[in-house]
Parts: C-alpha cells; sequence; structure tokens
C-alpha cells in the first residue's frame, strides 16, 4: 500500500530543493482544455487522459503532466529568463488493477532562455541528478535533436521526409516506412493498383466516373491526394548508405562522450547531423562544467522515441535498477517547438523534467517497495 504522507513529505522536500536554486513556483488548473492540449501528448498520454465535457467550457481533462499548462501560462506572457517548479497530483488512466495509481505526485522543473541552450539543459540535468544523488538510480541521455536532423538530411522528398518525421516517436510506423522509402518492400497492393489507376486516366475522370461525392474531402483535396501517390510512386529510392547511417544512428548507444565520436563519424556520411552533433558536444561541455562526466553518462540515440511527443532535443530519465514494473523515477528534455505552438507562432528555447516523489520515498526506505 502507498504511503501518501511519507509521499506528500517527499514532493514537498524536492519541491523545496527547487525553490532554492531559483524556481518561482507556479499551478495549474486540475481541469484543462482538451481541445487546446490533448493533440500535443504523445499516443501513450492521449489514450490514458481522462475526458469529460463541460456545458459552458466544452471537453476538459484531468491534468495529466504539468509541462503542457506551465508553457501555455509563460507563452502568454511570462518574462525571460524564467525557473518554474511546481508541485501537484496528475491523473492518468492506467490498463491493470494493483498496478500504478491513476492519480499520483507530481514534482517539476521547467527553465525558458534563449541563450545558451546547452548551459540550459546541463542545469536542469545537474539539479536533477543531484537532487537523486543520494537514491540507487541510473541516468540515460538522449537527443531527438540528432533523429530528426538525419531524418530532415536524407536525399528523398519533402513529403517523405515530413512522413517520417511525424512518426519518428511512433518506431513501429517509422520503420515501415522508412524500408518502403528505402525500396526495401514494395507498397501494398491496393496502393500499387491506385497507383496503376492514376497513372492510366486523369484524376479527375476517375472521380467523376465514381459517381457522387461521399465522405468529407472535396474533388480538389481528393485530386491532390492523387497526384501527392503519384509523385511519391516516382521517387527514387533513399539511398542505401544514408538508411545504413540513420539505422547505425538509432542503434547508437554507450558513454556519451563515444558516442559524440561516432556521431561525428556519421556526420562525414550525412552532412546534415553536424549542427546537432555540435550541439551535443556543446551540452557535454556544459555538463563537464557541473561536475557531470561524460565518459560515465549513458547515452542512447533513440531514447525518448516512445514517450511524450513535445520533446524535440535533448531527453533523459533516471530509473530504478532492479524495480521491475516501475516506470522512470524522473524525466525531462527539450521542447523548444512547443512553445512555438502554444505561443501561437512566438517561440521560446525551453527544456524541463518531472520526479515522482512516491518512487523516490520508496527508495528512501519511506514506503514498501513494489510497483506504486
Amino acid at each position: 500500500m502507498r504511503d501518501a504522507a511519507a509521499e506528500r513529505a517527499e514532493a514537498e522536500r524536492l519541491f523545496a530543493a527547487l525553490l532554492a536554486l531559483g524556481a518561482t513556483p507556479v499551478e495549474a488548473d486540475i481541469l484543462q482544455p482538451a481541445e487546446t492540449l490533448l493533440d500535443l501528448y504523445g499516443e501513450d498520454i492521449r489514450g490514458r487522459a481522462y475526458v469529460t465535457a463541460d456545458p459552458l467550457r466544452g471537453e476538459l481533462m484531468l491534468r495529466p503532466d504539468f509541462t503542457l499548462p506551465v508553457v501555455q501560462m509563460h507563452m502568454a506572457g511570462g518574462a525571460e529568463p524564467a525557473r518554474y517548479a511546481y508541485m501537484g497530483p496528475v491523473f492518468r488512466k492506467q490498463e491493470h488493477r494493483g498496478g500504478r495509481p491513476s492519480e499520483y505526485l507530481q514534482v517539476g522543473f521547467e527553465l525558458f532562455a534563449r541563450a545558451a541552450p546547452a548551459e540550459a539543459d546541463a542545469e536542469v540535468f545537474a539539479a536533477f541528478a543531484g537532487m537523486l544523488a543520494p537514491l540507487a538510480v541510473q541516468p540515460v541521455t538522449g537527443d531527438i535533436g540528432l533523429l530528426t536532423a538525419a531524418v530532415r538530411g536524407l536525399t528523398t522528398t519533402e513529403p517523405r521526409r515530413a512522413a517520417l518525421l511525424r512518426h519518428i516517436w511512433r518506431p513501429r510506423r517509422f520503420r515501415a516506412l522508412l524500408d518502403r522509402f528505402a525500396g526495401r518492400v514494395p507498397p501494398p497492393p491496393a496502393r500499387r493498383a491506385l497507383v496503376e489507376a492514376l497513372a492510366a486516366a486523369p484524376a479527375r475522370a476517375l472521380i467523376a466516373a465514381a459517381g457522387p461525392l461521399v465522405g468529407l474531402r472535396s474533388e480538389d483535396e481528393i485530386a491532390a491526394r492523387a497526384a501527392a501517390l503519384l509523385e511519391d510512386a516516382a521517387a527514387p529510392p533513399i539511398p542505401g548508405a544514408e538508411v545504413a547511417t540513420l539505422e547505425a544512428l538509432m542503434a547508437l548507444a554507450g558513454p556519451s562522450d563515444r558516442a559524440l565520436d561516432e556521431v561525428r563519424r556519421m556526420a562525414g556520411r550525412l552532412p546534415a547531423l553536424s549542427p546537432a552533433a555540435d550541439r551535443l558536444a556543446a551540452r557535454l561541455a556544459a555538463l563537464a562544467r557541473r561536475g557531470i562526466d561524460p565518459a560515465a553518462l549513458p547515452f542512447e540515440a533513440s531514447h525518448g522515441r516512445t514517450t511524450l511527443e513535445y520533446y524535440d532535443g535533448f531527453v533523459f530519465a533516471f530509473t530504478a535498477p532492479g524495480r521491475e514494473g516501475w516506470p522512470p523515477v524522473a524525466s525531462g528534455g527539450r521542447y523548444d517547438a512547443l512553445t512555438a505552438v502554444l505561443g501561437r507562432g512566438r517561440s521560446i528555447p525551453a527544456v524541463g523534467g518531472v520526479i515522482r516523489p512516491a518512487l523516490t520515498a520508496a527508495l528512501r526506505g519511506s514506503q514498501p517497495g513494489g510497483a506504486v
């Protein structure tokens, strides 16, 4: 059984530590506008959010995390630079009875600053590493920006690059698209038949022959889709050397300093990686200045690909070895693009993270072990 008092005491201790770093305390409503925020979460959170309807405010959800509401608050008029800390309950559906709770406390830290993003990344990670240092946790870092840079550098059509970027957080779908765009697997029979029909007759003639329009798409939209299918069918495969480099990058794992060396070598084959490699080097240097040894810091290039989709750069987590079934004790990352979405075009570089005080309390021996 969870010890609510120990969890609350731990949350307050962590929150106080963040305030001591100069963070401003903030809160967020428990009921959040689902229409505005729900699509910005990854598939995992979208599927686990508690959604309800209000006769005046429309579709609402119980707060599944703090980051999006805090970003929305800051983009409405926050000064720069800014550091925020928060503490409170979040709500997520769970698949099995007796496992993780549907309501639990979350403590977090968000940093908004235009200058020196590498220093900001290092500040947030070092703050979490310092608070968790007495516990038996294992850090892991990654960089979604490396993967997106590699995809943007592929020799292929813009629609194919866009499709791959859209599915970076869905590894299975990403793999299927990459295999098809690389020419490793043929398109499905139905798609081939449609392309053959479009190549044999103008799209609008086929639309007219099909009878009255059914559904929400207009004739212009259907014709544009047909043209896109023909363009894709005519596109040459992505060069094999580029695909091999991207696959090697996705599989890259090891100490951060060695990972940087490998990314530098990959950039010789895929030049679009060079700016992202420079950002990684700057981050590791900033971490080293804060006492984090890059040679002892694990790096996995694909870390974070199955979690929240708003991260677009540095990502990290702290896990508890030997605690089967536990989520990360703490996690976070950079989400620059999210600020542009919630700021309606106005963006501010930002990075942050959250801690589960129920888990840190369990590791401190304040409550029994097990899935919490």
